[in-house]
């Protein structure tokens, strides 16, 4: 089996953002890094199918040559092979990137052999566009399942399962295919030290992609309005009783 799983260096959801005086990018100054819940889970998933019928795992990301950091966290996991395609620009829109993506999937493949599973996670932790997985599967005429929660792999290709309000989706397709993967479908593992070690020695492979036109363009950058907190007393000691007794009632918790 022959995986290759795509992740995206993000922020550190839980840092507070800070947006630069011209309000174009994120200013990245005090920010962690990390990659989105939904890639974790699809580079867990990658490690456990090669885990059990053998195979390589690839993860690859198109960012600048911090993401570098990224890609050895995914090596310390179990991932086998590293691939950094690099830029040095600001964030390439989406079909820049699933552009670029699609030829370095080409490229390895006439180098090497076919990649039998291209995963990605639903959607980043930024921007959440979720187009990325499912451009790349139209530009390489893959077949692709979204949104998994459940995925298996037979002797004929795969069967994926999705949420659905009442129940599962179920789809089953052939290999070459391309699915992503939610957050759920599994526990990602933590990176051992042993495995930190040998992430250390890998070679990771970088690759400069062309860059095709911008097709959407970025105005600006806005932080939400904060939402206003209010508190209102409702009395004291027991004089309050009565009230929260009323809006107990209100809140449909007593009748």
């Amino acid at each position: 089996m022959n995986i290759l799983v795509c992740i995206k260096r993000v922020p550190d959801v839980g840092s507070k953002f800070h947006l630069t005086d011209d309000g174009q990018a994120i200013d990245t100054a005090n920010l962690g890094f990390t990659i989105s819940p939904h890639e974790e889970c699809a580079v867990e998933e990658a490690i456990s199918i090669i885990e059990k019928m053998g195979g390589n795992a690839t993860v690859l990301t198109l960012g600048p040559a911090e993401a570098e950091d990224q890609l050895k966290d995914s090596l310390a996991r179990g991932m086998t092979d590293a691939i950094l395609l690099e830029i040095d620009t600001p964030e390439w829109d989406p079909l820049q990137t699933a552009q670029a993506i699609i030829e370095a999937v080409r490229s390895e493949e006439e180098k090497k052999c076919q990649f039998d599973l291209l995963m990605f996670g639903s959607e980043s932790a930024d921007s959440g566009n979720a187009q990325i997985g499912i451009r790349v599967a139209y530009g390489l005429d893959r077949p692709i399942i979204c949104g998994l929660k459940d995925l298996m792999v037979t002797d004929s290709g795969i069967i994926g399962k999705r949420d659905i309000p009442n129940g599962m989706e179920i789809y089953e397709t052939t290999l070459p295919a391309v699915v992503t993967i939610k957050e759920g479908i599994n526990l990602p593992r933590y990176p051992s030290l042993r495995g930190r070690i040998k992430a250390r020695k890998k070679e990771v492979i970088h690759s400069i992609p062309n860059q095709i036109s911008v097709q959407m363009e970025m105005h600006q950058l806005k932080h939400p309005d904060e939402q206003k907190k209010e508190v209102e007393m409702l009395g004291e000691s027991t004089s309050s009783a009565p009230e929260v007794v009323n809006i107990f009632k209100q809140l449909k918790l007593l009748k």
